[in-house]
């Protein structure tokens, strides 16, 4: 398979949006588990406190990094997010990088969020590779091959958000268009909510690396709600199972 399926087993959502959703490091574990046991190849995730709130307490990315890790076993490399939602200030969030005892295989820095330099750096310095965060409709495009980083990246996260299920091909092929040639990081590209499923079939008619879990998409394809990750991620292998037997015709 030439993709690579990235699984987001939880990202803001908590469980008042489907009980699915995992919040403890033992639950988001769990979830990971299936996901790789259903064929994600790698793993971003939220790590949460105890209220089920997105952190960067160095105690908290330890405890859910390591139950993770145990779970899927050697050789899925495991990354976290950053987002300036969990510490707006910007010289506080990269103090928590830097104090960070387990350091993840990659860390998501959202280019339109202020800052995003300097978080990248302090994770360039940890050993930490970047998956920079593009998002449609923002400058984050901009500002990412206007900084040091734009080859410097382990990938691009080119997320299409925002945008109506009826315009979201358009809207990807709009923001892949941007990045092709201004860097050489490979570019995984995503949608959510309304966009993930017609997001992720351009990705797979393009070659491009894409994800999917509860954090992008709470339904399957079909619209049913999603029991868990591994659906989501066994739907997703099959939609690119079916683009790569047509790409090779």
């Amino acid at each position: 398979m030439p993709y690579m399926l990235q699984v987001c087993p939880n990202g803001v959502r908590r469980p008042a949006d489907s009980p699915w959703v995992p919040v403890s490091a033992e639950e988001v574990a769990a979830e990971a588990r299936r996901a790789v046991g259903a064929g994600a190849r790698d793993v971003h995730l939220h790590p949460k406190d105890h209220r089920g709130r997105d952190s960067l307490d160095a105690a908290v990315v330890r405890d859910v990094l390591q139950a993770v890790r145990e779970a899927v076993g050697p050789g899925v490399p495991v990354g976290v997010t950053t987002g300036e939602w969990i510490e707006p200030d910007a010289r506080r969030r990269v103090r928590l990088v830097e104090s960070w005892t387990t350091t993840p295989d990659h860390a998501s820095v959202n280019w339109h969020e202020d800052g995003a330099d300097a978080t990248a750096r302090a994770l360039t310095e940890r050993g930490v590779g970047i998956e920079a965060g593009l998002f449609s409709g923002t400058d984050g495009p901009r500002r990412f091959l206007a900084s040091p980083f734009a080859d410097r990246v382990l990938r691009v996260l080119a997320e299409v958000t925002g945008t109506p299920a009826d315009q979201a091909e358009r809207a990807a092929l709009d923001l892949v268009g941007r990045l092709t040639g201004a860097t050489s990081a490979p570019v995984l590209l995503h949608g959510d909510e309304d966009t993930a499923w017609p997001v992720l079939r351009t990705a797979a008619r393009l070659g491009l690396d894409t994800r999917i879990g509860l954090e992008d998409v709470l339904f399957l394809p079909d619209g049913t709600p999603a029991e868990g990750n591994a659906p989501l991620v066994a739907a997703a292998r099959d939609i690119l199972g079916r683009e790569g037997e047509r790409a090779a015709h």
